[in-house]
């Protein structure tokens, strides 16, 4: 077979879905790429540290006849980010919808208490992890660029309007950001064929709290909820989902709470 065979092989067998969710091993991550999976999507899921909860995500998606990946890469780090895409353009096709999902939260503080190096490591992945993500995405996807379209969903948080006094100014404040990036792409964008969303989950029960250092956080708290409960991350994913479907089509720039109402 020639190598203008093997191309044209190649696209035939391309998914037309291909979906990149970074953080994708555990919690909110880990439920968008299960649900994707089950919507006929290919997935590559990106992981930092846990190449096991990833690895376990992988191999569900495949034992229920899905396609999914794992990619180790620190989304703070711009050449992790171009390996991270080169390999799902390499293994999977061109990305069409990307969810922002990677994020992290440092012990909860005042703002009195914070070292330069914590909001360092807060800002990195939380805002320029996502802002170097969208890029990469926007650039495969756009139709500026040769692309056919896509979805890019960006994991927000209720911080972003709450500003977690006395906890987490810092992880809202990130979050205050990705909101207003969603905003700006969105518009930038959207003559180019891409939807760009946010969603602001609220109280969910992922071990994102324990990174906090009170993994009992959301029990703590539930009764400030209107719904007097924490949400799961499938309950999220849902969303996400929705927002990347066709059922959204006329949807972009829009900040969607899954907050129980708080």
């Amino acid at each position: 077979m020639t190598e203008g065979n093997d191309r044209e092989t190649a696209a035939r067998n391309a998914p037309s879905k291909v979906t990149l969710i970074t953080g994708g091993g555990r919690g909110i991550g880990a439920a968008c790429a299960l649900l994707a999976a089950q919507r006929g999507h290919a997935v590559a899921v990106s992981y930092r540290d846990n190449k096991g909860a990833a690895g376990g995500v992988v191999r569900a998606i495949e034992q229920s006849g899905g396609r999914a990946i794992a990619i180790r890469a620190d989304v703070a780090s711009e050449s992790d980010v171009l390996e991270m895409f080169a390999a799902v353009d390499s293994e999977l096709g061109r990305v069409t919808a990307l969810v922002n999902n990677a994020g992290i939260v440092a012990p909860a503080r005042r703002v009195d208490q914070y070292d330069l190096d914590r909001l360092q490591r807060v800002f990195a992945t939380n805002v320029i992890g996502s802002f170097l993500c969208a890029r990469e995405a926007v650039r495969r996807m756009s139709t500026r660029h040769g692309g056919g379209g896509g979805a890019i969903v960006n994991v927000s948080s209720a911080a972003s309007r709450l500003g977690s006094p006395n906890e987490y100014v810092d992880y809202a404040a990130s979050k205050g950001a990705i909101d207003t990036m969603t905003i700006g792409l969105a518009k930038e964008v959207a003559a180019e064929g891409i939807r760009v969303n946010a969603i602001r989950p609220g109280l969910i029960y992922t071990d994102i709290h324990a990174s906090g250092g009170e993994s009992g956080r959301v029990e703590r708290l539930k009764d400030m909820v209107p719904m007097r409960r924490g949400g799961t991350p499938e309950e999220v994913a849902n969303a996400v989902l929705w927002l990347m479907s066709d059922e959204a089509s006329y949807l972009t720039g829009a900040l969607v709470d899954v907050s129980g109402g708080r």
